[in-house]
């Protein structure tokens, strides 16, 4: 187990995405933090440029299917083949995150070649309901050392997540905090 005092580890789901991706990078190299992405592949099909950035920047990178699948609503075999057909475009990766944190046990136990990765810290930046405030101030409430957070880079998430990153990024860092990327253990 790696050592995780003082570590955050910033997770973000659904991208690659001009836009919020491009934002989220900005925000990481200010604080000069390190993130991992579990990317979509169609969105890594349809931005290969933006999902190169994610590399160049040494930032890891995850699968998090090709459709953004719920396991639980597809056969077995249709789920692997999605994660297969993401695989393709992402690379050498280890990191897989099921959309929505869920998929069958059946599903899971064929994944023997992957570290699935879920979170003790969800955001909620996704909500339209919540407020950019209150977000911020839950994220920061929940986090502890070692903590694994997630947020969206996606058009849904845009809002909330662009008001609470920097701020959070700044108030960690503020405290000593260190962000990095998720080991592929």
């Amino acid at each position: 187990m790696p050592d995780v005092t003082n570590k955050i580890y910033l997770t973000f789901d659904d991208g690659p995405m001009p836009g919020p991706t491009d934002y989220v990078l900005q925000q990481l190299e200010v604080f000069n933090a390190k993130a991992t992405f579990f990317c979509i592949g169609d969105n890594v099909n349809k931005h290969p440029d933006l999902f190169d950035q994610l590399r160049a920047h040494s930032h890891a990178v995850g699968n998090h299917t090709y459709n953004h699948l719920k396991g639980w609503n597809v056969n077995n075999e249709a789920y692997l083949e999605n994660i297969v057909k993401c695989q393709q475009l992402i690379g050498d990766t280890k990191l897989f995150r099921p959309p929505y944190g869920r998929a069958k046990r059946s599903q899971l136990r064929q994944l023997r070649n992957y570290k699935v990765v879920m979170w003790d810290v969800l955001s909620h930046d996704y909500s339209k309901s919540l407020q950019p405030e209150k977000c911020l101030k839950g994220v920061i409430k929940a986090i502890r050392p070692g903590s694994i957070v997630v947020f969206h880079d996606s058009l849904k998430a845009e809002r909330n997540m662009q008001y609470v990153l920097p701020r959070l990024l700044d108030h960690f860092a503020n405290r000593n905090f260190e962000f990095v990327s998720l080991p592929e253990f």
